[in-house]
């Protein structure tokens, strides 16, 4: 298997996520604007519950199998890739089968803990997920171990179109029930999603069986590896890697608990405390894992390219794709983070119209949010490097001492009159800058790697800000004339254009690169018209 660069698979996993992006929030909107906050925070309250037994199961094996079927085809090894493939298809049964059964039958005890008792239905409702997405995982991981992120995509896309269509349907026909079954039945439609995208994975995997079995039975078979041995491997790179992304998941449940906890405790009603960290969980932190997304499939592409070259020794091939990746990363960070900080508010009003009080009172913490996208987006990517190379319990610590710092800070910030909520988002921030500044000092030290520092940083700065400040402008003379709306749409897509330009005036971007990338050719084309 020749090495290729990430570039590729990342482009298809972007685009897929962006679609999946749009469906979710094509789900989220009209969700909030139909059940309201307080209906939001039980169906956010199950979600961290969730995200966190389903980080167990999907966060390191997948990478941890992508990595092993790197290795193997990259030595021609198919018959051992599929082998890892099925060995840990049965061990993500096995974690599926508990996680999903915790979930169900120990939803009450759970609520109750979390002080919100009345989500014990959305948790319920979302359990079953947790035994169809590993299952899905498997595939995916072994696709991706082959360096193909078709399969991959293809299940998303489905997985996030049932989730919205079902969601939203038993959302609003339960309405009428009761706010906890509203948020229930929503809850109810990433089990949906799980089942058909496990569907269109194994029909995919039909389709493409002839092939790979082609290459398996082409394949010298060598005294077996042990099961167990392959299973122990597995679990070695997986675990560092699971704890690294349960971390947050678990800051988050922390923050489910504590700042509802705090805020009530210095003075806010119940109810007051639900409906601000829904504003933060809900409206603020969907909007933020819109570029988590593009930064996301930087950083699964990285794995078995970087994965590949580093076994084999090519540290030439590797330091110019852990280059490309954070420069990457900076390109999409840098303009979604001046952004969101530019037109926090005029963007809630935009997706929020029905709920204006809740959007601007968001707005702070979209500012804050907004301003740590750009240490997210390096985060994520450089921890992608640091699995690659086998270093996959670094980032794991860093992200450690990062949320020991955001607990803390959090706890006392959210306790003090005028910062409130808003303290949870300065912590969370703040838990990205350390985690990304000791990515980045271990990806020097392991790598050797030297950054461009006017490439990498000042480039897509400049472009960011020059975009800024046209959107900053452009929103308020279009609102003026034709809302608030029309307005911030259009000068979100003035802002893309003149930051697409920018890249290409400071030559952040290069037309070669472009032309490396799918239908490169005709973009670069399409460019020649507008930039020389």
């Amino acid at each position: 298997m020749t090495k290729k660069s990430f570039m590729q698979g990342a482009v298809i996993l972007g685009i897929a996520g962006l679609f999946i992006k749009l469906l979710g929030a094509f789900f989220r909107i009209p969700l909030v604007n139909m059940i309201g906050t307080e209906a939001m925070s039980y169906y956010q309250s199950a979600y961290p519950v969730y995200v966190f037994f389903l980080t167990l199961a999907t966060a390191g094996i997948p990478i941890a199998i992508s990595k092993m079927v790197s290795e193997r085809i990259a030595t021609d090894r198919y018959y051992e890739a599929n082998r890892v493939y099925r060995i840990s298809f049965v061990l993500l049964l096995i974690i599926g089968i508990a996680s999903s059964s915790i979930c169900f039958f120990g939803a009450g005890w759970i609520t109750r803990l979390m002080r919100i008792p009345e989500a014990v239905y959305s948790m319920k409702a979302i359990a079953p997920a947790l035994l169809f997405v590993p299952l899905m995982a498997s595939f995916r991981g072994y696709f991706q171990g082959m360096q193909d992120m078709k399969p991959t995509a293809v299940s998303q896309t489905v997985e996030q179109l049932f989730r919205v269509v079902c969601g939203l349907f038993l959302a609003y026909y339960l309405t009428r029930v009761s706010l906890e079954y509203a948020a229930a039945g929503a809850a109810f439609g990433a089990t949906a999603g799980a089942v058909m995208g496990l569907l269109a994975t194994v029909i995919v995997y039909l389709y493409k069986r002839g092939g790979l079995q082609a290459n398996i039975k082409r394949t010298k078979r060598p005294k077996e590896e042990n099961a167990s041995s392959i299973l122990a491997k597995i679990i070695i790179i997986a675990v560092p890697i699971t704890v690294g992304a349960s971390i947050m998941p678990i800051m988050n449940g922390i923050d489910a608990m504590m700042v509802i906890r705090v805020l009530t405790d210095t003075g806010w009603t119940y109810n007051a405390a639900k409906d601000m960290y829904g504003q933060l969980t809900a409206m603020v932190g969907s909007l933020i894992n819109f570029p988590q997304v593009l930064t996301q499939a930087v950083s699964m592409s990285l794995v078995p390219a970087i994965s590949i070259a580093f076994r084999q020794r090519d540290m030439a091939f590797v330091k110019d794709n852990v280059k490309l990746g954070l420069r990457t990363a900076l390109i999409i960070g840098f303009p979604c983070a001046f952004g969101f900080m530019t037109i926090a508010e005029p963007i809630l009003l935009m997706i929020y119209p029905l709920q204006k009080a809740s959007a601007m009172s968001a707005a702070s913490c979209l500012v804050i949010l907004g301003a740590g996208v750009i240490f997210l987006s390096t985060v994520q990517t450089l921890t992608g490097v640091l699995q690659g190379i086998g270093k996959q319990m670094i980032p794991v610590r860093n992200l450690a001492i990062g949320a020991v710092a955001k607990v803390a800070l959090s706890y006392y910030l959210v306790s003090i009159p005028g910062i409130d909520v808003k303290g949870a988002a300065v912590g969370t921030v703040t838990a990205y800058i350390i985690a990304s500044t000791l990515n980045l000092i271990a990806v020097k030290r392991y790598t050797g790697v030297k950054f461009d520092f006017i490439l990498t940083y000042v480039k897509p700065l400049v472009s960011a800000l020059a975009m800024a400040a046209i959107v900053w402008v452009s929103q308020r003379l279009f609102s003026a004339f034709v809302g608030n709306a029309v307005g911030t749409l259009l000068s979100i897509m003035i802002g893309a254009l003149v930051y697409g330009y920018m890249l290409f005036l400071v030559k952040a971007i290069t037309k070669e690169e472009v032309a490396r990338l799918p239908r490169g050719n005709k973009i670069v084309k399409i460019m020649n018209k507008f930039v020389k």
